[in-house]
């Protein structure tokens, strides 16, 4: 099962901070907060002299992207909240536990040792070289974070192997065995390839991180081609200082700071009033908050947790059965990945090379699809519900709106400036984090400048960090299978043996699916799309139509039992068993299922608000 992609701060409370600590979340802040400044100084320059800055402010603004990458995964690592599997470890004791929990740290800190030593050599060419990155700043000092932050995540899986100093002791002894044995190994490599993926898989499902699954497969594969290791930074480095990458970041700040103040409440109040008066508008509610605030947050992990809460007592009071109410919540929570601006759309675009704009109204009419046939089975379910219901009041409806104006207005700062022509995306991310920070901190007040938003932007950096340190070292695991030939022989193999396109297409809603509920969604972007699009070219697939199915069938995979993503997170948020959450939302996941069927098989839904940038 993926791990958690995003947990508002407010939820998951941090330790009392220290010192240290309160440098490292400052620093960390501090990195994104100058992510949010350099672009809009450029635009505002831009705009007003005709000239901008940006021959500095966009390369500084993407190679801030690797340091905030690395300290924030450093920060992750600090607070155990690196994403990963559910280990299997936390349900062994004694011995057994022990020795669970020394084995995934240590391999875990010895995979991070070795992508450390790689990123140095990098680093150490990169400084020979003397490439200049902006305002006489060499490149190397940048890179040198990558390193510096492996060996700090490293130190850190050590350290949280347990409380005890003999099992941290036992798992620093196997790192470093095990980095001896790569660089020494008594037997040939290549007869050591399997057994060692065997040996990553046993500790990604004792508790190791995603990150170490994905640059260790990528590790071992690569040493036991004897390729030079130095190939993984290089890839590392490429994809996390691409130009439109900081869009990643960005929007998640404002997402972030949506989650942390009244937003929400606010949000609910509005639909509530537009759609509630009648039986099942709670169930619309529902879907049109959630894919709302997934838009902005890029996951559902900050929509089920922030607004379970408040949505539950909502459906409930409105007389929906508890079974309904909460497969309605647990649904509707992975709503508005297709919607513009979510960053599963941005990321696509990025890996698959296709046009951001073109990507987000390739997504649009699928996202509304799904969203009003989620709508339509919650008024459906909600049949039973209390038809007692009050009239629509117009008042509450206009002053519901007043008081969220400013977060109704999100969209229109955000896709406005994008498909205006004002800004470029990672601009138009800037103005949108920016202007959701001035809502916050100065229209609604409902965080303070100094001392809450020091605690949100290093949160952001936080969740950011896991999601660089996956996507870094699985573009790594995705060249090697791109040199392997893995994309043309799959797409080779499937021309012979699937004459159908339609066959094959639902073939691959079905694979999409169980992958979405075992993988983590930007891992599974970075290893799966680059073997996807070669075979959908072949097909003769809108590669932009085959990005709404990939994306569509991962929103279903939060879903697919019995580990998806959003079970997990309802059982937990709403306290209820994991089975009773699953047999919850199985009518909801195939009412969405015939959804994405209706995506897959009728293609002009997908590319014909695209056509209008062509």
């Amino acid at each position: 099962m993926a791990g958690v992609l995003s947990i508002p701060a407010h939820l998951a409370p941090p330790p009392p901070a220290t010192g240290w600590r309160r440098v490292e979340d400052a620093a960390v802040g501090g990195c994104l907060a100058t992510m949010v400044v350099l672009p809009l100084i450029d635009a505002g320059l831009r705009v007003a002299s005709h000239s901008g800055a940006g021959a500095a402010a966009a390369p500084l603004t993407q190679h801030l992207c690797l340091v905030l990458g690395m300290a924030g995964g450093a920060l992750a690592a600090r607070d155990q909240r690196l994403l990963g599997l559910a280990p299997l470890s936390a349900g062994l004791a004694g011995r057994i536990g022990f020795a669970a929990r020394v084995f995934s740290h240590g391999l875990a800190a010895a995979v991070t040792i070795i992508l450390g030593l790689a990123a140095w050599s990098f680093v150490q060419e990169e400084r020979l070289a003397g490439n200049i990155l902006a305002l006489g700043l060499p490149r190397w000092w940048i890179e040198l974070s990558m390193p510096a932050g492996f060996a700090l995540i490293a130190v850190r899986l050590l350290w949280n192997t347990a409380a005890s100093h003999r099992a941290r002791l036992f798992a620093t002894m196997l790192a470093v065995a095990v980095v001896a044995l790569g660089w020494w190994s008594p037997v040939a490599r290549e007869s050591l390839v399997w057994p060692a993926l065997g040996l990553l898989g046993l500790a990604t499902a004792l508790g190791a991180p995603v990150f170490v699954t994905l640059g260790g497969a990528a590790v071992i594969l690569y040493w036991g081609d004897r390729q030079p290791l130095a190939i993984l930074p290089i890839d590392h480095y490429g994809l996390v200082v691409n130009a439109t990458l900081p869009t990643i970041p960005l929007f998640t700040l404002a997402g972030c700071l949506l989650a942390e103040s009244g937003a929400s409440r606010r949000l609910v109040r509005v639909f509530q009033a537009l759609a509630g008066w009648f039986p099942g508008g709670p169930a619309i509610t529902t879907a049109l908050v959630c894919a709302f605030f997934t838009s902005f947050t890029g996951g559902s992990g900050v929509t089920i947790l922030a607004l379970g809460g408040l949505l539950m007592p909502v459906l409930v009071a409105a007389r929906f059965t508890e079974r309904d109410a909460l497969g309605m919540i647990t649904g509707a929570g992975s709503l508005g990945i297709l919607l513009p601006p979510c960053l599963p759309v941005i990321l696509y675009a990025i890996i698959a090379n296709v046009d951001i704009r073109a990507m987000f109204l390739a997504g649009l009419i699928p996202a509304l699809l799904l969203i009003a046939l989620t709508a339509a089975w919650g008024v459906w379910a909600g049949r039973r519900a209390d038809r007692a219901a009050s009239r629509f009041d117009g008042r509450e409806a206009l002053a519901a709106i007043w008081a969220a104006k400013w977060e109704l207005a999100l969209p229109v700062v955000a896709l406005g400036a994008l498909f205006g022509g004002w800004t470029t995306p990672v601009e138009a991310a800037a103005l949108t984090a920016f202007y959701a920070l001035v809502v916050v901190t100065v229209v609604h007040r409902d965080l303070r400048f100094w001392r809450d938003c020091p605690r949100v932007f290093a949160e952001t950096g936080l969740l950011v960090g896991g999601i660089f340190l996956i996507l870094g070292v699985a573009l790594g695991l995705t060249n090697w299978f791109i040199d392997a030939q893995v994309p043309d022989r799959l797409a080779a193999w499937a021309l012979v043996h699937v004459q159908s396109r339609g066959l094959f297409l639902l073939g691959l809603n079905l694979v999409l699916i169980v992958m979405g509920g075992l993988v983590e969604i930007y891992a599974g972007i970075i290893v799966l799309v680059p073997l996807l699009v070669p075979i959908g070219t072949r097909l003769g697939l809108d590669p932009l139509h085959l990005g709404v199915i990939f994306l569509a069938n991962m929103e279903l995979g939060f879903l697919a039992p019995p580990v998806g993503l959003n079970l997990l997170l309802s059982s937990t948020r709403l306290k209820k068993p994991l089975r009773e959450v699953t047999r919850s939302v199985l009518p909801l996941l195939a009412v969405m299922f015939a959804g994405v069927l209706l995506i897959t098989y009728f293609p002009a839904l997908t590319t014909t608000l695209p056509r209008w940038l062509r």
